[in-house]
């Protein structure tokens, strides 16, 4: 009698572990971006859905919606306050919608280079642009991916700024992209980033301007005759939480869930590094050609003539991002 007793307990412990893991593992999540499933964006991120999944023991099943499966990227970023999102991979010019200083970092030439960027990542003026963006928002960043350095596509040779007067571009609907190119001249149209590869193929804009990986993955360069390394922005990406998921973590989700988030940034970066290296060569086997242009010509033109308040940034916090080293 006692045996089965012992037998029957064991029975029920397990079945009451195995409900209790089934009813943790109900926690489902999102997770939407804009990019290729062949980014390393879209694979970093499938890889840390993975990695919280595990680390958490079932609790929360990630699924990774990409290429724009859940929206554009204003859609998405609308969707972290709807509930339709949870986790997204998204600029900080979008980011700036809620909160406009922590838009600065898309102010032309602003970063010297990807190191600057990174190192800018860790820095107290990161931390407090951060801050005021979760303040506005409710939502989090708990990590920075490297985008890239945006460069310039055309179909008509630039080496001047002065080149890009009357010049129809694609760029996207954000004021601190709009700078450069209209700074310099250029009309520009904000077509949504699924629909540029047909815009430039049909002639509606002669231009756009991306890292080269994104011109590389989205095959622009099949509708494009120069590639002009203008090296406007360095560019990156936030991992964001939306608010209302990331107040129900406890301390040691939120611990999981920012490490893996960082983590997967830093594999992100690694690979975007190493591809952006062999991309110039890359274009110039597929028929285009790279022009290296004056940036000095081009940052002066944008310093001159647009002020820093028309998009609601700060001239200090750029002048801070300045310094970080």
């Amino acid at each position: 009698m006692l045996k089965k007793m012992t037998i029957a307990a064991v029975i029920s412990a397990a079945a009451l572990l195995a409900a209790t893991q089934a009813g943790m593992a109900q926690t489902k999540l999102k997770w939407a971006h804009v990019y290729e499933t062949s980014e390393p964006f879209h694979t970093a991120s499938v890889w840390a859905a993975q990695e919280i999944n595990k680390r958490t023991n079932g609790r929360y099943a990630i699924d990774v919606y990409p290429a724009s499966q859940l929206g554009k990227e204003a859609d998405i970023n609308q969707g972290l306050s709807l509930g339709s999102v949870d986790i997204i991979i998204s600029g900080s010019s979008f980011a700036a919608k809620s909160f406009p200083p922590i838009g600065v970092t898309y102010y032309p030439y602003t970063f010297r280079d990807a190191d600057h960027l990174l190192a800018y990542t860790k820095s107290d003026i990161f931390k407090e642009l951060a801050k005021g963006y979760e303040d506005k928002s409710g939502h989090h960043i708990v990590a920075v991916t490297y985008y890239g350095v945006r460069q310039t596509s055309s179909n008509k040779p630039i080496k001047t700024c002065a080149d890009m007067k009357g010049l129809k571009m694609r760029v996207p609907d954000v004021p601190a992209y709009l700078a450069m190119p209209r700074a310099c001249g250029a009309n520009t149209a904000p077509i949504a980033f699924a629909e540029v590869y047909l815009a430039l193929q049909n002639g509606t804009v002669e231009a756009q301007e991306n890292p080269l990986t994104t011109i590389e993955a989205k095959k622009f360069y099949e509708v494009q005759k120069h590639i002009v390394l203008t090296g406007h922005i360095v560019d990156h990406l936030n991992t964001v939480i939306a608010g209302a998921l990331w107040k129900k973590l406890s301390d040691e989700d939120k611990k999981i869930f920012t490490e893996v988030a960082q983590e997967a940034a830093a594999k992100a970066t690694g690979e975007i590094k190493q591809n952006e290296a062999k991309l110039v060569a890359f274009f110039k086997e597929k028929g285009l050609t790279v022009t290296e242009v004056d940036k000095n010509e081009f940052r002066d033109t944008v310093l001159k003539n647009v002020a820093f308040e028309t998009f609601g940034y700060r001239k200090a916090d750029w002048e801070k991002i300045q310094a970080v080293k």
